[in-house]
């Protein structure tokens, strides 16, 4: 699926820290993610004072997600069951178009339902446009790029829908 296994696979080799944070970027670029649409918009969650767009490798994963949310306090019952709408989107268009334009310090959230194979990319240099990463002074001397993604805590199933 347009690179989404791959991506998978290099999540899964950072979580055991191996690879390159920035090869792991540039996967999440390349690769055609699943994201949940409800009532028009995008999923996303907050946490920590940032949206999370809430994308996923595969239809299994948005499954497990799904599955998940169903049980969270508050969600809707039929949420394991009922047909999930999603766009399928390249990283690159989410990290370069989508998260710009939330006009909020956001980021992408990958198969957050996967305890062993979330992940998270955060809004700083590197990963989305300067103009909207978090870690980019106003002045002074600009701070070395991070070291790249971090693993996502936990399944997060029960954000608000946007």
């Amino acid at each position: 699926m347009g690179g989404a296994t791959v991506l998978a696979e290099r999540i899964a080799e950072r979580r055991a820290g191996l690879g390159d944070p920035r090869e792991l970027v540039g996967e999440l670029r390349r690769a055609l993610v699943l994201v949940p649409v409800d009532s028009g918009g995008l999923w996303t969650a907050e946490l920590g004072g940032v949206r999370w767009i809430c994308a996923f490798t595969d239809e299994a994963a948005l499954a497990r997600f799904a599955r998940a949310r169903s049980l969270a306090p508050g969600s809707r019952a039929d949420d394991a069951t009922r047909t999930w709408d999603y766009a399928a989107l390249r990283g690159a268009r989410l990290l370069d178009e989508v998260v710009p334009a939330l006009g909020v310090p956001a980021g992408v959230a990958v198969d957050i339902a996967d305890p062993e194979g979330a992940m998270a990319f955060p809004p700083v240099r590197g990963i989305v446009p300067d103009d909207v990463a978090i870690d980019v002074p106003t002045d002074g001397p600009t701070p070395s790029p991070p070291d790249g993604p971090a693993a996502a805590p936990g399944p997060t199933a029960g954000g608000d829908a946007r």
